[in-house]
């Protein structure tokens, strides 16, 4: 998709007049004939109506009360609008920018809302309409914006893609896309032989049941080498959860193709981060297995010995999601020499309970690396909580023959399960973030469709650009 820029309508399948709730045109509008249908149109945010003038298409869309205008309105007004072009098969629209001062926040907030909202994943045999393929903004100054918006876009829609794809293949389709990131990233693929010579206990024990081996991936973005700073993101790279011996329910099962969602978006952020050039140094890291059912499953009550030299006694080996991210962390903490780490992870149930689908929760004990995030998420509206790192709540991991036990009982279950990662992170300014809720929808939601969201990947690029400052 592109954007172009122009002072008057020109040719296009549709053109989209915007309205604020009430009715009031948020531009002159050109055409008489749309005078009647703009009287009888309420505006109300994410409202449209299909009209005519003469011959042309015309696509009213309600923006919502002015005074409460807002970039995330104007990206859930506009999507709204992309939803219903796409079901028409419109591939060349107009947009009539609206009279506005804050012109560069209404530019974000419309070309983002357009930019998100295109997109289409689809297994069935039918044919889908096209996609959109040029967005000319009529009235507005020609802006740079619109491209960083675009690239970004791609990265929610690289995410998007790998999630909703079957599981039967993910690993294969993880490790040829961390390959061909960008031409400035580097990719490398540790393979099981390196896992175990490096004694990634905790990996290995969750793959012990799948017929196809674990890697490690690392792809590194080095955008300003003479720095020291140094970031990495590590994200769980589950991509099928049968919940092992500790079998999950059938409907409990059917979204579980996501489970690597935290390794999707590590991997968008810095293919994302090296298409925009941004002068920073940044590395993912992502484990990926399978967690299945069988005779080789990794067992209750055994114990198996971390990379970082702790032991673990598995009392639920549906908690197979802190085990990978464990070692990987503690590679991290060892060999990458890290400013800060920040992993991603559709880990609890229990944090989508407490937020709900809209909101993530994280944890860090580092009160800097919380407001750059929640700096991050306020640019973004990729919303996050901040939960306790309640350090006596530690005691519900212990155990009687390991060191720690990896699952505590059903209460403050995210809190036991971010605790569980603390420990393998060398007191090394981390956070966690666990997108259990936001990853996945069950039902469309402005600019996100059913399924895969990319949830993250906005919100890290901008965590990303803060600490370039």
């Amino acid at each position: 998709m592109k954007f172009l820029f122009s002072a008057q309508f020109k040719a296009s399948d549709i053109k989209l007049f915007p309205l604020w709730e009430g009715g009031k045109p948020a531009a002159d509008f050109a055409p008489i004939s749309l005078a009647l249908p703009v009287r009888d149109f309420k505006g109300k945010e994410g409202d449209t109506s299909l009209c005519f003038d003469g011959e042309e298409r015309c696509l009213l869309v309600g923006l919502g009360k002015q005074d409460k205008a807002n970039v995330e309105g104007l990206r859930r007004a506009y999507s709204k609008a992309v939803q219903r072009i796409l079901t028409m098969g419109y591939k060349h629209i107009e947009v009539l920018f609206p009279d506005c001062k804050q012109k560069a926040e209404f530019l974000r907030g419309i070309a983002e809302g357009i930019a998100l909202s295109n997109y289409q994943f689809s297994y069935k045999s039918e044919k889908p309409n096209p996609l959109i393929e040029t967005v000319t903004i009529v009235g507005a100054s020609k802006s740079a914006l619109t491209d960083e918006i675009l690239i970004v876009a791609e990265g929610v829609h690289f995410v998007r893609n790998l999630v909703n794809s079957n599981a039967d293949d993910k690993i294969e389709k993880l490790i040829a896309s961390a390959e061909k990131l960008h031409p400035e990233v580097t990719t490398t693929v540790f393979d099981k032989k390196f896992l175990v010579k490096e004694k990634m206990g905790l990996i290995l024990a969750v793959n012990r049941a799948s017929s196809k081996e674990p890697v490690l991936l690392k792809s590194s973005y080095r955008g300003n080498p003479k720095a020291k700073d140094h970031i990495v993101l590590v994200g769980k790279g589950i991509t099928y959860d049968t919940g092992g011996l500790s079998l999950k329910p059938t409907d409990n099962m059917l979204s579980m193709k996501s489970d690597m969602s935290g390794a999707a978006t590590v991997l968008a952020a810095v293919k994302t981060a090296a298409a925009l050039g941004l002068k920073v140094n940044v590395t993912a890291l992502a484990p990926l297995t399978e967690n299945c059912i069988g005779s080789k499953s990794y067992k209750l009550g055994d114990v198996y010995t971390s990379y970082f030299g702790k032991t673990v006694e598995i009392n639920n080996t549906d908690a197979e999601g802190r085990l990978v991210l464990a070692d990987a962390l503690s590679y991290a903490a060892k060999h990458l020499k890290p400013t800060f780490m920040v992993d991603l992870a559709t880990l609890t149930g229990a944090c989508v309970i407490a937020l709900g689908e809209e909101i993530a929760g994280f944890f860090t004990p580092d009160d800097n690396l919380a407001e750059a995030l929640l700096h991050a998420s306020q640019l973004t509206d990729e919303l996050l909580w901040r939960l306790p790192l309640h350090d006596e709540y530690k005691k519900h991991l212990k155990s009687e023959i390991a060191d720690m036990v990896n699952a505590g009982p059903r209460w403050a279950g995210s809190i036991t399960a971010a605790l569980f990662l603390k420990e393998f992170t060398q007191d090394i300014p981390w956070a966690h973030i666990d997108i259990a809720g936001p990853a996945f929808l069950s039902k469309p939601q402005f600019y996100c469709s059913s399924s895969a969201t990319g949830y993250g990947v906005r919100l890290l690029v901008e965590l990303l650009k803060r600490k370039l400052s």
